[in-house]
């Protein structure tokens, strides 16, 4: 199966530990690495759970604390270091690219790659990147700085040839891309063949939203409705909806009552206060409003 992947490389909020690293997740889809926030440590997640960094061509950074930054002057020194000559895209706040030429001037470090930095815009949702796989286009979130989250669609695939009915009716080798396209096929003879049966419908395309570091915040629900997996900050439990509020996070309520007002197949939380220990009251308190929600930990993948 054409892979499409998620995995966890940090799950903790503010402060990381020695179980939950700070955020910064891994996607595979049809083999591109996408790097979505890399905080303190991520570089050395990435080594533990065997992740070939170079690898990686595009790395989206939500906003800028710390906690979702702060590791990716080590992964570009890294990239650097073992000789990559492939750009990197970089998808952030426009003080990043700043702040990223600061240190590299510190420690006077020309690279041996292309950097290639492209600014978020907050005012509205646009379309960051787009080949012939996938679309990633922002999801503007509710929090202290500017944030966006990002949601990650795969295009419709062609659909599959019926080789048994196509060996059968002896056609050319020449209409498959047409057929696959959706063409009927039309025979020396006049004889029309419609293209269902001449192929097989393809799965139906895959979608991950990754919403970290926001208030409850309802005009996201739209734009993510019906997403197969969606990431969900949850710093905080139901008890501390005053701190969430207070510090524009998200509660286990309210990543549960997104995932249910936007018809999500499955919820996924993190971003956890380091107060919590143990994880499972977060859990529970999710699957009250929303039952089909699990639990992120380092090094945990997701299969969409």
């Amino acid at each position: 199966m054409i892979p499409f992947s998620l995995t966890i490389l940090g799950c903790s909020s503010a402060t990381p530990s020695i179980e939950r690293g700070q955020t910064a997740q891994l996607l595979n889809i049809h083999e591109q690495l996408f790097l979505i926030d890399c905080g303190e440590g991520t570089q050395l997640q990435l080594k533990r759970f065997e992740i070939k960094i170079q690898h990686i061509n595009h790395i989206f950074i939500s906003h800028l604390h710390g906690d979702h930054y702060f590791g990716l002057i080590g992964l570009i020194s890294t990239l650097h270091l073992h000789g990559r000559k492939n750009e990197l895209h970089i998808y952030a706040n426009a003080e990043l690219e700043n702040i990223i030429n600061i240190q590299l001037k510190a420690s006077n470090t020309t690279l041996l790659y292309p950097l290639i930095f492209h600014t978020l815009q907050y005012d509205k949702p646009v379309m960051l990147l787009e080949n012939e796989e996938l679309t990633v286009q922002t999801i503007l979130l509710k929090h202290t700085v500017p944030t966006c989250g990002f949601l990650f669609r795969e295009k419709e695939r062609e659909r599959n040839i019926n080789k048994e009915i196509i060996q059968k009716i002896k056609i050319p080798f020449s209409e498959f891309e047409k057929i696959k396209k959706g063409a009927d096929y039309i025979a020396s003879d006049g004889t029309i063949y419609e293209n269902q049966i001449l192929t097989h419908t393809p799965p139906a395309p895959r979608s991950f939203a990754y919403c970290t570091d926001t208030a409850y915040f309802e005009p996201i629900i739209e734009q993510i409705k019906k997403v197969d997996l969606l990431y969900f900050e949850t710093t905080f439990m139901q008890e501390r909806a005053s701190d969430a509020k207070d510090k524009m996070h998200a509660t286990t309520v309210d990543a549960a009552t997104i995932a249910l007002k936007a018809q999500v197949k499955k919820l996924l939380i993190g971003h956890y206060s380091a107060r919590y220990k143990d994880l499972s009251p977060l859990l529970e308190e999710c699957k009250q409003v929303f039952e089909n929600t699990f639990l992120t930990e380092d090094g945990q993948r997701f299969e969409v």
